[in-house]
C-alpha cells in the first residue's frame, strides 16, 4: 500500500518537473519573439533620433550633420546623395500608397470573389484543387514577381496600351503587387466565410433567395471582421513589400499623385526601395544619408503597425459570435 503511494508521489513530481520544463520552454519562446520585437523597435528608434537635429547633439553629432524633423517628413526632395542633400520622405510616401492603391484595386475584389467561389459556389473536388493552387501562388518568392514584371509584362502593356510606358513604372510594380497579396485576401476571407453557421444560410433559401443573395446579403455581412482584417493586412504586406518594387517601380524619386492614372507610367521610388537603395549605395556609415535609412524604416514600422491596430480595431467592433 505504502510503496504504491510512493510510487504515485513519484508520478505527479516527474509530471509536476515536466510541466515546469514546458511551461518555461513556452515562456522562452514568447519572450524571444517579444524581445525580438523590441530590439527591433530601438534598432530603428536610436539611429533615427540621431538622424533628427532636435536630438543629434544629444549623441556629440554636429547640427550640420542631422536633419529636421519638419524637413523630413513634411519636405517634398529626396536627394540623399546629391548635393544638396535633401532628405523629404514624402515622395516616398506618395510612391508606396500609390503602390497600396494601385494593387488594392486588383487583389480586393479578385480575392474577395475568390473567396465567394471558394466558400460558396466551388465543389468539395475544385475546392481541394483551388486552394493548394492559391498556396502555391503566395509561396512564390517576391523577386520572381519582380523580374517577371520587368522582363514580360512591362512589354506586354507597352504594346498593348496607346501610351508610352516606362521601362520601370508603377504600373507594372502594382499589378504584380496586387497578384501576390490575392492568396492573403482570398484565405483569410475564405476562413471568415466558411465560419458563418449554415443556419443563416439555410434560413436565406428558406425565404427565398438565391445563392447570390444569400452570399452577397448573408455571407459577407456575417464575415464583414474577417474580410475587413483581411484588407488591411493585405494593405500592409503591399506597403512593406520589397523586391517587387526594386525591380520594377524603378529608382525615381518624385512626387506622385496616387489619384492620377498618368502617374503610374513611369518610374518612382517608395519606401521600400529607398532603403535597399540607401542600403547598397556607396554612402558614409556616419553620414545624414545613412541614418535616413533608420528613420525611413521608423515611418515604415509605424504606418504598419497603424494599419494593424485599425485591423484589430475593426475585428473587435464588428466581430460576430454564434452559439
Amino acid at each position: 500500500m505504502s510503496e504504491g503511494i510512493e510510487r504515485d508521489l513519484t508520478e505527479r513530481v516527474g509530471d509536476t518537473s515536466r510541466e515546469r520544463l514546458v511551461r518555461a520552454f513556452f515562456f522562452t519562446c514568447a519572450a524571444v519573439s517579444v524581445l525580438t520585437t523590441i530590439g527591433i523597435i530601438v534598432a530603428l528608434v536610436v539611429p533615427s533620433l540621431r538622424f533628427f537635429s532636435a536630438t543629434g547633439p544629444l549623441f556629440g553629432i554636429a547640427a550640420e550633420e542631422t536633419v529636421g524633423f519638419t524637413e523630413f517628413l513634411f519636405g517634398t526632395s529626396w536627394t540623399p546623395s546629391i548635393r544638396p542633400y535633401q532628405f523629404g520622405v514624402v515622395p516616398l510616401i506618395s510612391a508606396t500608397f500609390a503602390v497600396v492603391i494601385g494593387s488594392s484595386l486588383i487583389a480586393l475584389p479578385f480575392g474577395l470573389g475568390t473567396a465567394i467561389y471558394l466558400s460558396e459556389y466551388a465543389s468539395p473536388r475544385a475546392r481541394s484543387i483551388l486552394k493548394p493552387a492559391l498556396e502555391v501562388l503566395a509561396g512564390v518568392p517576391t523577386v520572381v514577381y519582380g523580374v517577371f514584371a520587368l522582363l514580360y509584362l512591362t512589354p506586354a502593356l507597352d504594346a498593348i496600351l496607346p501610351f508610352d510606358l516606362s521601362t520601370f513604372n508603377l504600373m507594372s510594380a502594382c499589378i504584380m503587387v496586387g497578384i501576390m497579396i490575392i492568396p492573403m485576401v482570398s484565405s483569410i476571407s475564405e476562413d471568415a466565410m466558411s465560419a458563418v453557421p449554415d443556419d443563416l444560410r439555410q434560413a436565406g433559401y428558406g425565404m427565398g433567395a438565391t445563392k447570390f443573395d444569400v452570399s452577397v446579403g448573408v455571407v459577407i455581412p456575417a464575415a464583414i471582421s474577417g474580410i475587413m482584417s483581411a484588407f488591411i493586412l493585405a494593405i500592409s504586406r503591399a506597403i512593406g513589400e520589397t523586391m517587387i518594387v526594386v525591380v520594377a517601380a524603378g529608382k525615381t524619386s518624385r512626387l506622385v499623385n496616387p489619384l492620377n492614372p498618368g502617374a503610374y507610367l513611369d518610374s518612382a521610388m517608395p519606401m521600400t526601395a529607398a532603403m535597399v537603395d540607401l542600403a547598397v549605395g556607396d554612402i558614409s556609415a556616419q553620414g545624414p544619408a545613412y541614418r535616413s535609412l533608420f528613420a525611413i524604416g521608423l515611418t515604415l514600422f509605424v504606418i504598419t503597425l497603424a494599419m494593424n491596430v485599425i485591423s484589430d480595431l475593426i475585428a473587435q467592433r464588428y466581430r460576430e459570435e454564434y452559439e
